[in-house]
């Protein structure tokens, strides 16, 4: 009995304990072509890195109702080492188009990017603390 006990803490020791991707959380981001923003959460889902809208906002910072509350934003990406993701995609609710993107986060500014065909566009996402 001695010797599983023994051998259950040592397998105990020996277990890495799985961190959340440094990605994860709430990010602000930039207004888009009408002046809104949204609140995306980030989040680990499948092996990869999703985000969903939690909330918008108007101009003037005031919660505001939208269809694409809930709505996932990001999809697919990968982590790719060092702050940086790929192979995802994003969603831009205010021109309603899928970009293929990727993303570079430094300490609590997230950088997104993405293009659809030669049209690219980009910013930067705050993290909401």
């Amino acid at each position: 009995m001695k010797r599983l006990i023994a051998a259950a803490a040592l397998a105990c020791l020996g277990t890495t304990a799985f961190a959340a991707d440094p990605v994860v959380g709430m990010y602000k981001t930039q207004p888009g072509d009408e002046g809104n923003f949204a609140h995306v959460e980030i989040y680990e889902c499948d092996g990869s890195i999703c985000g969903v809208m939690r909330k918008a906002f108007d101009a003037s910072g005031t919660s505001i109702k939208s269809d694409a509350i809930g709505k996932r934003m990001i999809w697919d990406m990968a982590s790719k080492g060092n702050g940086k993701y790929s192979g995802g995609k994003i969603w831009a609710p205010d021109r309603d188009k899928v970009y293929k993107s990727k993303m570079k986060l430094e300490g609590s500014t997230l950088s997104v990017s993405g293009c659809v065909a030669v049209i690219c566009r980009s910013q930067s996402w705050t993290r909401v603390k």
